[in-house]
């Protein structure tokens, strides 16, 4: 069903637009490989994927800064599958992963698509909660940067979502109305949860399969952004 009088469309960045599990193994693979890292990717991935979320989840809530993130999940990952890896290696990966993530850069599909079809129609913008420095080469080199006329960060504003102060100074450096407004993501407490706590509508983009109530907006795919936009 179609939204009528949207004119600015949010989006997330890492695991909307830009496949962030894709990347990041392709990362960790070229860093443990630089690094003389012995451990099986596959492995070791089992264990830091969701150990990645729940140190987000706690930067999300501001109980963690960014170093203590960026070192906790690698060294608990490594304590996970029983892998002794010194300090400073661990601070040295932490380094290396940030400064070669930007280096691959696959989206989703239907990305390019979907972007060139909204375009035309609507203002594009970003909010993410990702690091400053790593976000824009992230919009920079996988060529997309050029359909978004405002990027918003959490470190720029102090706060990341679902915090209503984010959504709203995106919506104040947009200049747009909430209520002419639309947030897509993929987590439903971050990206969706949190825009409609402030009266800003949202889709989520559940390409995890999660069960979702009814009353929100869903899609399995970016390109049924079309049935609603």
């Amino acid at each position: 069903m179609k939204i009528d009088n949207i004119s600015h469309v949010f989006f997330d960045l890492d695991h909307t637009l830009w496949d962030f599990e894709k990347n990041s193994a392709l990362t960790f693979e070229k860093i443990f490989d630089i690094n003389k890292v012995d451990v099986k990717l596959d492995e070791f991935l089992e264990v830091y994927v969701p150990i990645n979320f729940q140190y987000w989840k706690l930067y999300r809530e501001e109980k963690i800064d960014k170093a203590s993130l960026r070192y906790g999940r690698l060294n608990d990952a490594f304590r996970a599958i029983d892998v002794k890896v010194k300090m400073s290696l661990i601070h040295k990966l932490s380094v290396d992963y940030i400064d070669n993530l930007s280096t691959f850069n696959h989206l989703f599909d239907g990305t390019i698509e979907i972007l060139e079809y909204l375009k035309p129609k609507y203002k594009l913008h970003i909010i993410t909660n990702g690091f400053k420095e790593v976000q824009q080469g992230k919009l920079n080199k996988s060529n997309i940067d050029h359909f978004f006329e405002t990027v918003t960060n959490s470190e720029m504003v102090g706060v990341k979502k679902p915090n209503p102060k984010i959504f709203n100074h995106a919506l104040n450096v947009a200049r747009a109305n909430k209520t002419q407004s639309i947030m897509i993501g993929d987590n439903l407490e971050a990206d969706v949860q949190g825009a409609l706590d402030i009266g800003l509508d949202a889709i989520c983009f559940n390409y995890h399969n999660e069960t979702i109530d009814n009353h929100i907006k869903s899609i399995d795919s970016l390109l049924e952004i079309k049935n609603y936009l």
